[in-house]
């Protein structure tokens, strides 16, 4: 069964950092496009930043110039580098491979990022 582990979430002051990991398992990430979500209160989930077997990655405008995204295939693992964090980052962030996001039990239990002003 496809699932995956987030963990690197915490509380944070506006302009801090932090990294987010996530450790796949059932899946082999290589080959996959994999990709980081988040989702807020009262609101849908969104796509954050997405990475491609060859690195190339894209990022929502929200967040872009301030988030990385990164991969070690070797590891299983992705990461989400955030820097400059802003209180609208606050959200649980979650990562999944994107032939598997309709897959409802692939998702985790995701990682609470609460950034305060």
């Amino acid at each position: 069964q496809v699932q995956f582990a987030e963990s690197g979430g915490g509380l944070v002051q506006a302009g801090g950092s932090l990294t987010l990991s996530c450790l796949a398992s059932g899946i082999f990430l290589r080959g996959n496009t994999v990709g980081w979500y988040r989702q807020a209160p009262g609101k849908q989930r969104e796509l954050v930043a997405r990475i491609d077997n060859f690195g190339r990655a894209n990022y929502g405008n929200s967040v872009q110039g301030r988030f990385t995204i990164s991969r070690v295939n070797a590891k299983n693992t992705m990461y989400l580098q955030m820097k400059s964090l802003k209180p609208e980052d606050t959200a649980i962030y979650y990562c999944n491979a994107e032939d598997f996001v309709a897959n409802s039990m692939s998702w985790g239990q995701g990682t609470q990022v609460t950034v305060s002003s």
